[in-house]
């Protein structure tokens, strides 16, 4: 379990920190990129050792969802309250959901089958299809609400600093403990940003019942550019993201299984 959690939170950290430089791109004018974890993966491919590098990185994330998965089964025992405990082996089992996606999505590149387009595309598609139920707009707003509400409680993990009981730092300087957990706080607090963009995005296509409203990671971000003082903000975030990147390395020697 340990094996699979170290390798898989640094593939993981990877991504991040790859979303991160994205981000920062299209702060900078390049709006061309695709910013979220396909294009993450697609910049891994485009460099000389692309296709191993691809594989390698497909492997860690099955790792990743391998360990999560068995997190969602039977860890986090360290945390007493079993309401707490059950919602953090949910929250592992979504993880791992993220892990398998973003995996079959390193092979499909490496072995070159190309992606079927970012997440933008494919959430503007869920949405049109769930526009189309009886009750659909009811429903795709529920969604944003339950995403917005995600990110709040990924905002709140970092603030609060929930995610330190999650990780042994014993053998760790006191320096680099502090550093760890600044590095935790502005990661999550990035993270629950970009998912609550989403979330709303969500929202406004479910009232306004147009799917072209709707938007993954990718349309989260380039929303945030397109604000006043747009540049300024989507570098707060992709520094915050970058964070998040860095704070999956030292979680990777830290977490507790």
């Amino acid at each position: 379990m340990q094996a699979l959690g170290r390798a898989g939170i640094i593939c993981y950290g990877i991504v991040h920190l790859l979303v991160a430089y994205l981000a920062a791109r299209v702060a900078f004018g390049d709006t061309a990129q695709q910013a979220d974890q396909r294009g993450a993966i697609e910049e891994i491919g485009s460099t000389a050792m692309g296709g191993f590098l691809l594989w390698v990185l497909a492997v860690g994330l099955f790792a990743f969802a391998g360990w999560q998965l068995l997190m969602a089964a039977k860890g986090y025992q360290w945390v007493l309250k079993k309401s707490r405990r059950t919602r953090k082996r949910i929250g592992s089992a979504a993880r791992a959901v993220i892990g398998v996606a973003l995996g079959v999505t390193a092979v499909r590149y490496a072995s070159g089958s190309g992606s079927s387009g970012s997440s933008s595309d494919q959430q503007q598609t869920l949405t049109a299809k769930l526009l189309a139920l009886p009750a659909g707009p009811f429903i795709v707003v529920a969604v944003g609400v339950a995403i917005i509400a995600v990110a709040i409680a990924t905002a709140v993990k970092g603030f609060s600093k929930s995610f330190l009981e999650d990780l042994d730092m014993t053998d760790l300087p006191r320096g680099s403990q502090q550093w760890v957990r600044r590095l935790g706080v502005f990661g999550y607090v990035a993270k629950g940003v970009t998912f609550g963009i989403v979330g709303v995005l969500i929202c406004v296509a479910g009232f306004n019942h147009d799917p072209k409203e709707a938007g993954g990671l990718d349309a989260a971000l380039k929303t945030l550019a397109a604000q006043p003082f747009g540049t300024v903000l989507l570098c707060i975030v992709a520094l915050g993201l970058a964070a998040f990147g860095v704070y999956c390395f030292a979680a990777a020697k830290a977490h507790k299984t």
